[in-house]
């Protein structure tokens, strides 16, 4: 049988000028997606018949295109792996599928050992595999010239376009054919990229990303990469760490994808791929080493940071002032707050690298010392950066809420003073936090002041102004000045927050108007504002102090149903109420219920008990929860050992009670202002006043500032032992501290006075006593009344009030 002569596989006979196009066939004639009516509508070339043309066609130009000498396909990815790449073009036929695309062009008669290549490529590199191709970018270009708007989203292909959307490796070709017009090929890519029987992988996404990024067209590739993780197509990670793009590409894109996933807080992702870059040779920028520290800190992963940090030191990407500052911040957020005071010693001794301390490393370290109470060394950096002019409100906040938490609120105000005085502009955090603090000291006419001033110093009052203020109206009970302030902050349309609300339901509970409390809970609702586990738990608390335990129960029910998970505060709040009440086994029922709701016990809970345990009596079942509390790990806290000393004193057992404050002091628990003032009280009511005023002289030492109740304790032991002038002197200096006799300091003074038969002093002190709206009570009027009797006692009252307080 006679053969046909093959043709050259290399097409040598074509022409490479023989392209000629009939233009004005174009423009005319052409279906919706712009592309020649013609080629759109001609069936494949299987169907075509030949015709003989007639004089007028052949006076026509014909429509065709030339294939020219075919040139080498640019390597898509540096071949690492043949086996990797062969699969790619397993079970692929070009012929048969070029043949329905480019459908009106005319080709050379070429048979299918034309492209035997890419069936017979398992031995050659992806570079070799693919010497000749027909000219995809010219078909693109071609519809693009026609149709400004081919390829957008109201783009409708022709049947002839498919195959390079559905067939995977047309794509890949026809993508790297236009890849030296990056616009164009991004172009083709988010329209093909949506079409139906397009196949999502990570090649296809990596090869746009890798013409993108050779182009320098970052923001363009950024969008592209977003697409591909919105898909789970992490793998791109791996094939630009397996180097099957160019490696200057590579580098800018591993950056780029660590960027993105420290930006989405894909804290993973982000570990992940830094190591793989680490391990492969390809270093990170500086930026994104800062940046995985810093999603790290926030997720308060404290060894990962410290790893990351020394592996990126280790393979020799340089630290800068963010690096620092970022780890000082670690350190002390940590509670490490010295270790970030040795760095910055380092810092300014050693120069690191150049990277001398700015304000933001000064300030980051004087906020971590004074939340770890190392309010000296806070106050040497602040005098640094004063000396500098380089201190701000932000260097002397932390120190300011510092001494305030500690009970300076002398030296605090000083501060804000210093600040004015060197023209250090105080900032709405400054004041917020003073007037928080004077409202929770009861100095609320004085944070009023601090509102006003912030007002006419410029500053913007925001909802944390507002509700300090009337949370230290609602602790003196006056809720209708605190409602007053709520309508002002509406009329400010600054929006109330959930805490607004909890204030002011927190201040109708402490006068025990719960039906108040319910109905601006409902009121909360309607506002749109949800009532938190915090809501429901001050309500729980509010029907407890009323002894109303079913009402209790019933807030507590509907936080439940509401799906609140009650939290351990919510837990204790109720297991107090419990023991309050007497009801012992209540306490613990509810204690065996937080665990089954996986909710574990603290130190809170089992102070609480114990607590509740010693008011009892039973000091068996108390040493029992005692073993079960360090069993479950937790270590007895200052609350812990105060309450044994509460128990041990009031059963008159003080040396015991001596005991435990010793074993606190060995197990570095610092003991707090009860502990003293319990021990102080126990000592000074048996007449041991000189040890009493040791552990006042210690408290003193170890900066642990007494209140009301610890000067009433020295002043009742003196009293008790007759000694006047030191019972006076004990009186006149609690004022010197800013702290304000109540009525059972007057009333020790009065006793004392009327005891010893000085009824010119019992005036002046129950003068000044009503004077200063200390109101008297029962305790007081039993005072005044023991000298006098029966029948004199109406007399003695009507005169008091009538010719004492009228002088």
């Amino acid at each position: 049988m006679q053969t046909e002569k093959e043709p050259q596989a290399q097409g040598s006979h074509i022409s490479r000028s023989t392209k000629r196009v009939n233009r004005k066939s174009f423009g005319k004639g052409t279906d919706a997606s712009g592309y020649p009516a013609s080629v759109a509508a001609s069936p494949p070339l299987s169907a075509q018949t030949p015709a003989t043309p007639s004089h007028g066609e052949k006076e026509k130009e014909e429509l065709t295109l030339s294939i020219p000498q075919l040139q080498p396909l640019p390597m898509l990815f540096p071949a690492r792996s043949c086996k990797t790449l062969s699969s790619i073009f397993v079970g692929f036929s070009f012929p048969r599928t070029l043949s329905s695309i480019f459908v009106g062009f005319s080709f050379p008669k070429v048979r299918s050992s034309f492209f035997s290549p890419l069936l017979h490529h398992s031995h050659k590199p992806f570079s070799k595999l693919l010497t000749e191709k027909p000219q995809f970018d010219s078909l693109i270009l071609g519809i693009l010239k026609y149709n400004p708007h081919a390829f957008t989203s109201g783009f409708r292909a022709p049947a002839r376009l498919k195959p390079l959307i559905s067939d995977r490796h047309l794509f890949l070709c026809t993508i790297h054919s236009i890849g030296n017009q990056p616009r164009v090929a991004l172009r083709f890519f988010r329209w093909a990229e949506r079409q139906p029987g397009f196949h999502r992988s990570e090649i296809p996404f990596c090869a746009v990303l890798e013409i993108l990024a050779d182009a320098g067209l970052m923001k363009a590739a950024y969008s592209v990469a977003d697409r591909a993780l919105s898909f789970g197509l992490h793998g791109i990670v791996d094939l630009l760490i397996g180097k099957y793009v160019n490696s200057d590409v590579t580098i800018k894109l591993l950056n780029l994808l660590l960027w993105m996933y420290t930006k989405c807080s894909m804290v993973e992702r982000a570990l992940s791929t830094f190591r793989k870059m680490m391990d492969n040779g390809f270093l990170p920028e500086i930026k994104n080493c800062n940046r995985i520290l810093r999603v790290l800190r926030d997720g308060n992963r404290w060894s990962e940071v410290r790893a990351v940090y020394h592996e990126m030191v280790m393979a020799g990407v340089q630290p800068t002032i963010v690096t620092y500052n970022t780890m000082l911040d670690c350190y002390c957020k940590e509670g490490q707050a010295e270790e970030a005071y040795m760095l910055l010693l380092d810092m300014e001794f050693k120069n690191f690298t150049g990277c001398l301390p700015n304000d933001v490393t000064y300030n980051v370290v004087i906020n971590g010392l004074s939340k770890k109470g190392e309010l000296e060394k806070a106050e040497k950096l602040l005098a640094k950066m004063q000396s500098s002019g380089n201190a701000s409100s932000y260097s002397y906040n932390p120190l300011i809420n510092a001494l305030f938490s500690k009970g300076f609120a002398d030296r605090a105000l000083l501060f804000e003073n210093d600040m004015l005085g060197r023209g250090v502009v105080p900032s709405v955090t400054t004041y917020n936090t003073i007037i928080y603090w004077l409202c929770k000291m009861g100095k609320v006419e004085e944070a009023r002041r601090k509102f006003t001033e912030m007002e006419s110093n410029g500053l913007v009052l925001d909802v944390v102004s507002y509700n300090s203020l009337m949370y230290g109206y609602c602790r003196l009970g006056n809720v209708m000045e605190a409602l007053s302030l709520f309508e002002d902050l509406r009329r400010a349309r600054i929006v109330p927050t959930v805490r607004t609300f909890n204030i002011i339901i927190d201040g109708h509970c402490r006068l025990g108007a719960l039906e108040k409390a319910r109905k601006l809970k409902e009121y909360m609702i309607e506002f749109g504002c949800h009532p938190d586990v915090y809501t429901y738990t001050i309500l729980v608390n509010g029907s407890c102090k009323t002894g109303d335990l079913a009402m209790a129960k019933g807030y507590f029910d509907e936080m439940l149903h509401k799906g609140l998970q009650p939290d351990c505060f919510a837990y204790d709040t109720r297991i107090a109420c419990e023991l309050k009440h007497g009801e012992l086994s209540g306490a613990f029922q509810l204690r065996e219920e937080m665990v089954a709701r996986g909710v574990s016990p603290d130190i809170i809970t089992y102070n609480i008990l114990l607590d509740g345990i010693f008011q009892t009596g039973d000091w068996d079942e108390a040493y029992w929860l005692w073993r079960k509390m360090i069993n479950d790990g937790l270590v007895p806290d200052c609350v812990t050992y105060t309450c044994i000393i509460h128990a041990l004193c009031g059963k008159g057992h003080i040396d015991k009670a001596k005991n435990v404050f010793d074993r606190m002091l060995c197990n570095n628990v610092s003991p707090s202002v009860v502990t003293y003032t319990v021990l102080i009280h126990a000592y000074a009511s048996k007449g041991s006043f000189g040890i009493a005023y040791e552990f006042f002289v210690q408290m003193l030492q170890e900066n642990v500032q007494p209140n009301e109740i610890t000067y009433n304790a020295l002043i009742n032991g003196l009293c008790r032992t007759r000694n006047v002038r030191l019972a006076y002197r004990c009186f006149y200096e609690m004022q010197e501290r800013g702290l304000i006799p109540n009525k059972y300091t007057y009333t020790l003074l009065i006793n004392l006075s009327c005891d010893l038969g000085h009824w010119d002093e019992v005036k002046r002190l129950y003068g000044e006593m009503l004077e200063k709206g200390i109101l008297p009570d029962s305790c007081t009027y039993s005072v005044l009344f023991k000298h006098v009797g029966d029948e004199l006692k109406d007399n003695t009252v009507y005169y008091l009030d009538n010719y004492v307080l009228a002088g």
